[in-house]
């Protein structure tokens, strides 16, 4: 068998599709956190800027990581 797990797709590939997908749902919820926190705290926009930067900096890393990969590999 060639490592074919289902549709026609390897596992490798099926590991690379769903780690983009999960890791972008995951951001997708630390922002709707950072966004509640915010509105809970009743923190005003200067507040909210810096909690975004605070707390966001670990997917913003994660991203500019993988656009200096994409953009790298693409010359």
């Amino acid at each position: 068998m060639d490592d074919v797990l289902f549709f026609g797709i390897t596992v490798a590939e099926f590991t690379e599709y769903s780690l983009k997908i999960c890791f972008a749902g995951l951001i997708l919820y630390m922002v709707f956190i950072i966004i509640n926190l915010a509105k809970e705290a009743k923190a005003d926009r200067y507040a909210t800027i810096w909690m975004f930067i605070a707390l966001g900096l670990g997917f913003i890393g994660f991203i500019a990581k993988a656009l200096l990969q994409y953009f790298m590999s693409s010359e």
